[in-house]
């Protein structure tokens, strides 16, 4: 039987990159209001500031790189002989662009767009105004960062499920334990007897739940992670 490991990645990946987490002491919850920012209502109130807040995000982001970590994981997808699967709470591009060719991003994308009005979803690089038209339904005014706000359900979640209680091996990456229903998946896979690995700088708020827990900085514990797996062949 093919061994199957799932990997969830959540904002501590990304930080040694220079992202920004949103939960930790200085996140960015601790400078904007997220009903302002991350909700259906905020942008229906203020789109301006809603697009000025992640045209910000989308510049930091273009400055970012992959750090050991993201580039880690992609080896693992290349060099696994069984199935990975990867998923991602984060809305940057960074696992892509280490290499990771098959990413599920349960809550959207930074570079993509979703219109409002006819739900039409496509790659936007650039920055998203209220002056731009859709280019599937021509409306103006309805483009926003196709990224899921609270109060939205994230993507691909019957894909998701499937996909985690078919693995041998969950492994949590950098994540708070705070956001559903990403925060639920280690109790989903205990349940199911799936074996459980948390890597986080810190103790997340669901540590005691996982097999084991390993701490310290993503980029040093997961490329320990990978070559152990790469050298056994099992995860």
């Amino acid at each position: 039987m093919t061994a199957a490991i799932f990997i969830l990645t959540g904002a501590g990946i990304s930080a040694e990159s220079g992202i920004d987490t949103f939960r930790d002491a200085g996140g960015l919850w601790s400078r904007v209001r997220l009903e302002d920012v991350a909700t259906p209502e905020g942008f229906a109130r203020d789109p301006d500031t809603v697009h000025a807040f992640y045209n910000a995000r989308r510049a930091s982001l273009s400055a970012a790189r992959p750090n050991p970590a993201h580039l880690a994981l992609a080896r693992l997808e290349a060099e696994f002989a069984g199935r990975l699967t990867l998923v991602t709470q984060n809305i940057d591009d960074l696992h892509e662009r280490a290499g990771s060719r098959d990413v599920i991003h349960m809550h959207g994308e930074l570079a993509r767009s979703l219109c409002a009005r006819c739900g039409d979803r496509r790659a936007a690089a650039g920055d998203l105004s209220t002056g731009l038209s859709c280019a599937a339904c021509s409306r103006v005014g309805g483009l926003r960062p196709d990224v899921v706000w609270f109060g939205e359900m994230p993507y691909r979640m019957d894909e998701i499920e499937a996909r985690l209680l078919d693995a041998d091996l969950f492994v949590a990456i950098g994540t708070s334990g705070a956001v559903y229903p990403a925060a639920g998946f280690v109790s989903e896979a205990r349940a199911a007897g799936i074996r459980t690995l948390e890597l986080n700088l810190q103790p997340s708020d669901g540590s005691w739940l996982f097999d084991e827990t390993r701490q310290g900085p993503a980029s040093t514990l997961v490329p320990a992670f990978v070559e152990a797996v790469l050298a056994t062949g099992r995860p």
